[in-house]
């Protein structure tokens, strides 16, 4: 079965598609030579077999290129052991400091703070979301108030390279954010160099192991690849999530009920319309998955939404269930290149949901959700919302 990633229908609700491309079969090839891998097993497997990889290649002409190309190939998403397991490494080593643990009480007041700010009528994605994000992202890297406001432009125009398709006008925007964000990082990385303070930035600067650390290029590309894995996971994730829970009164009546299932509404919130739908690896040699054999060189996607609704793991998977447990989602990866921002991603989404339970009671949509406009990366456009 050949899917179009482009057709409108597809990226408004790629579900029924996916389903069929399941049960068609749940790894196989495409024209293009890419091979789509749809059920939870076959997912699950191209992302822990480690003969299926992350090799970066530069985008050519590599001069034009430069600016994308040096933040991924010194970051870990991009890397296979050896080169990964040394930047994760020293990545989790600052983040062993206690960051995360540290930002729960700040989120949960962040989000109170924002929607006491709002009026009746709101975005939630504009006005709640990413300015939740883009708060949470920017005290764990230190990155000053006054500047915050730039974190979102950057991130939006970078990871819409990511997108199956892009116009030229993506990719010079792309790359003007590339060239912009590292440059504002590398400059902060001296100054918290100098001179040092509690925040991600400057343990990342200051980590060792051993005689090893972080050069240049690596600290900037580690850091924004915690900004804009974190932001796009929240910010998509939160949207997606209360549309679906609005779209199901019931789900919705159950967690403002009882406020302990709000972190297993989360999860299915998570697993329900995933914000990140598909992640590509390469095979290194020919490996069979679900019987199947890719070839040495053909590229894999895995389609963590697809996996998400698969029946023979989830029991009625199209239907939202706030108590749904277990959740054994693929909404953060698997193996070796599991989300490292996880435990972040579920806290901030976790105080968000509190926070529209106590202080939006009557939530409800104010008018139909702007459809997404992008696959990969899957999330509304604009999700208008009342408290009333």
């Amino acid at each position: 079965m050949q899917v179009d990633f482009e057709d409108p229908a597809f990226v408004g609700d790629p579900y029924p598609v996916l389903a069929r491309l399941r049960e068609a079969a749940p790894i196989g090839p495409q024209r293009s030579g890419r091979w789509l891998a749809a059920g939870h097993a076959a997912v699950d497997a191209v992302l822990r077999d480690r003969r299926l990889g992350r090799f970066w290649v530069d985008l050519e002409p590599a001069g034009v290129f430069e600016p994308f190309n040096t933040l991924h190939r010194n970051q870990m998403m991009e890397n296979e052991p050896p080169v990964h397991t040394r930047l994760r490494s020293l990545v989790a080593k600052a983040f062993a400091r206690g960051h995360v643990e540290r930002l729960g009480p700040a989120v949960a007041g962040e989000a109170e703070r924002l929607l006491g700010a709002v009026g009746r009528e709101f975005d939630l994605l504009a006005d709640f979301a990413e300015p939740l994000a883009v708060s949470v992202i920017a005290a764990l890297l230190g990155i000053p108030a006054a500047d915050r406001h730039r974190l979102r432009p950057w991130s939006a125009a970078m990871v819409r390279m990511y997108e199956v398709s892009r116009t030229p006008q993506v990719e010079a925007d792309a790359l003007e954010a590339c060239r912009e964000f590292a440059g504002y990082l590398e400059h902060l990385a001296g100054v918290r160099a100098a001179e040092p303070e509690d925040d991600l930035v400057s343990h990342l600067v200051a980590i060792r192991d051993g005689s090893d650390r972080l050069i240049g290029e690596e600290l900037v590309a580690s850091a924004i690849l915690l900004l804009n894995a974190g932001h796009e996971a929240s910010v998509n994730g939160l949207g997606n999530g209360v549309v679906a829970l609005l779209g199901n009164p019931g789900e919705l009546a159950r967690v403002r009920a009882d406020r302990a299932l709000i972190p297993r509404a989360v999860e299915e919130m998570l697993r329900y319309d995933s914000p990140s739908q598909l992640f590509v690896r390469t095979a290194a040699a020919d490996v069979e998955i679900c019987g199947v054999t890719v070839p040495a060189g053909a590229e894999v996607a895995a389609l963590l939404g697809a996996a998400n609704r698969d029946p023979a793991v989830f029991a009625e998977p199209d239907r939202f269930d706030a108590d749904r447990d277990p959740n054994p989602h693929m909404t953060f990866g698997a193996g070796l290149h599991f989300c490292l921002g996880a435990p972040l991603a579920r806290i901030e989404l976790r105080a968000a949901l509190a926070a529209l339970l106590d202080h939006a009671p009557g939530l409800c949509l104010a008018a139909p959700p702007e459809p997404p406009r992008t696959f990969v990366l899957r999330g509304y456009a604009a999700v208008h919302v009342s408290r009333s």
